[in-house]
């Protein structure tokens, strides 16, 4: 008697995407990926101007080759960016244990503090004559 094959377990990878993912480039059918179309690389990039990978572009190996390179040389011609900054706002620290003061009580003398610290007073009388003489000698110049 035969036995039967195992039954293989599931896993969650199992059957996620079952068609293949086309590539813009075979969608607009694009022969030649040239460097100075901007708006055709950037649809390859992500917001961080990172290369976006083959499996989520949906390009073979040869039409990656051709969007890294021409990628490549756009950024050397400056006409895109070898990386662009994201700014997002982060989430402060729980400051329940440290207090609202923010600096940590484990440091010792090491960290500066503002209230041991000694500051030159600064006049706004002081800064005002400053301004109105370079001001003057702009005029007389």
């Amino acid at each position: 008697m035969a036995k039967a094959a195992p039954k293989r377990a599931r896993t969650k990878d199992n059957g996620r995407r079952l068609k293949k993912k086309v590539s813009v480039l075979t969608q607009e059918k694009v022969e030649y990926v040239d460097y100075k179309d901007v708006n055709l690389l950037r649809r390859f990039m992500s917001d961080r101007a990172k290369i976006r990978a083959r499996r989520v572009s949906g390009n073979d190996s040869q039409q990656q080759r051709e969007i890294a390179k021409a990628i490549k040389n756009a950024r050397e011609m400056a006409l895109l960016p070898y990386a662009s900054r994201v700014t997002t706002q982060r989430g402060g620290r729980d400051r329940g244990e440290r207090g609202d003061r923010g600096d940590r009580g484990d440091r010792g003398d090491r960290g500066l503090r503002l209230e041991n610290a000694e500051l030159a007073p600064v006049t706004t009388e002081a800064v005002v004559d400053e301004v109105v003489e370079t001001e003057v000698l702009e005029v007389t110049e």
